[in-house]
C-alpha cells in the first residue's frame, strides 16, 4: 500500500492505492484539499491519514518546485516540504519527493488514446527522447530519455527561461512587464495564474475596450483566468480573444523552444490544466505554425507529434508509478 500525491500551487490530491492495478482506476481512498486551508503539506497528509486510518508503508508526491536533497520549496505556494519531515511527522517509513511535471512524464508510458488529444500525429521516432510542456498554475517543464530498457523522466524549469517576444505587440508586452518584475520568465506569460497579466496589457495600451458587464465578472472573481478564457472561446469580448491569442502564441514559441533543446521526436506531450480547456483554440494553425517556426529546423519540429495529455491526475498517477517502481515489486 502507497500513499501518491500531486502537490500544486493551488490544490493537494491524495490517493492510497493498495496495489499497481489500482492506478489510476480505482485507489482505496482519494481526497482533494485546498492548500490556502492548511498551514503545511505535513497537516494536509496528517489530516487524510486520520480520515482514513490508512498506513502506508511507502509514499510518492509529485511537488511544484525543484526537488533537492529531498526537498522542496513549493514555486507558487509558501511551503517548504521534506521527505524526512514528512517520515517523522508523519509516521510513513520511506517517503519520496519530485517535481510534479517529472510525475507527469513516468505517467506518459502508461497513457492509453483516450488519454491523449492529438494535435499532430507527426512522425514518431520509436525510442526518441519525449518532453512534457505543462502551463498550469505555473509552467512546467520535464522531459524523458530511452535508457535502453524504459523511459526515465527527468524534472526541468525551462519555464523560468527568459521570455522572448516573437512579433511587435510582444516586444511591447515584454517592455510592460519588464516594468512590473524586471527579469520575465516564459512563466510570467505564460501559465494560469499570469494570463490575465496579458490582459491587464491590452487594457493598459487600450487597445481594445472592455465591455462593462465583463468588468463586473471579473472584479466579482476569485480567479480571472477562467472568466478570460471562457469569454474569449465564446467570442463575447475581443479583449479576452486578444489575450488568448496571445496567451497561445507564446505557449507555441515555449514548445519550439524545447523541440530544439530536448529534440523530443518520440513526441511532445501537453500537461496541465489549461490546454484540456483550449482545445478547439490550440487546434488553429497559428499555434503548430509557431511551434515548428525554426528556420533551418522546420522539418525537424513539423515531425515532432504534438499531444494534449486528458488526464487530469497526470501526476498523481505518475507519482503512484513511481512510488510502486522504487518498491521493486
Amino acid at each position: 500500500m502507497i500513499l501518491a500525491g500531486d502537490i500544486g500551487g493551488t490544490k493537494t490530491v491524495l490517493a492510497i492505492y493498495a496495489g499497481r492495478t489500482q492506478v489510476p482506476a480505482s485507489p482505496v481512498h482519494e481526497t482533494r484539499f485546498k492548500n490556502i486551508d492548511y498551514r503545511s503539506f505535513e497537516t494536509i497528509v496528517k489530516d487524510f491519514l486520520g480520515q482514513t486510518g490508512a498506513k502506508p508503508q511507502s509514499a510518492c508526491f509529485g511537488v511544484a518546485g525543484p526537488v533537492k536533497d529531498r526537498r522542496c520549496r513549493v514555486t507558487n505556494l509558501p511551503w517548504e516540504i521534506s521527505a524526512d519531515e514528512i517520515e517523522q511527522i508523519c509516521g510513513i517509513p520511506e517517503v519520496s519527493l519530485i517535481n510534479d511535471l517529472k510525475a507527469i512524464a513516468v505517467s506518459v508510458p502508461h497513457l492509453d488514446k483516450d488519454d491523449l488529444f492529438t494535435l499532430n500525429p507527426g512522425d514518431p521516432e520509436p525510442m526518441g527522447n519525449k518532453a512534457v510542456i505543462a502551463p498550469g498554475t505555473g509552467l512546467g517543464i520535464a522531459f524523458m530519455v530511452w535508457t535502453g530498457a524504459r523511459y526515465r523522466a527527468f524534472a526541468g524549469e525551462g519555464g523560468h527561461t527568459a521570455f522572448s517576444p516573437r512579433d511587435t505587440q510582444e516586444i511591447k508586452l515584454l517592455e510592460f512587464l519588464i516594468r512590473r518584475y524586471g527579469h520575465v520568465s516564459f512563466e510570467r506569460v505564460c501559465s494560469g495564474s499570469n494570463l490575465p497579466i496579458i490582459y491587464d496589457y491590452f487594457l493598459e495600451k487600450k487597445i481594445f475596450p472592455e465591455p462593462a458587464w465583463l468588468k463586473e465578472e471579473l472584479a466579482a472573481a476569485a480567479d480571472k483566468t477562467p472568466v478570460i478564457v471562457e469569454t474569449a472561446l465564446e467570442n463575447k469580448a475581443d479583449i479576452c480573444e486578444a489575450t488568448l491569442d496571445m496567451f497561445v502564441r507564446v505557449l507555441g514559441t515555449v514548445i519550439g523552444n524545447m523541440a530544439v533543446t530536448l529534440l523530443p521526436t518520440g513526441g511532445i506531450y501537453l500537461g496541465g490544466g489549461i490546454p484540456p480547456r483550449i482545445l478547439k483554440r490550440l487546434a488553429r494553425p497559428d499555434f503548430l505554425s509557431r511551434i515548428v517556426d525554426k528556420g533551418r529546423f522546420f522539418s525537424l519540429c513539423a515531425n515532432m507529434p504534438v499531444h494534449v495529455i486528458l488526464d487530469p491526475q497526470a501526476a498523481l498517477h505518475g507519482a503512484a508509478w513511481y512510488g510502486f517502481g522504487n518498491l521493486n515489486i
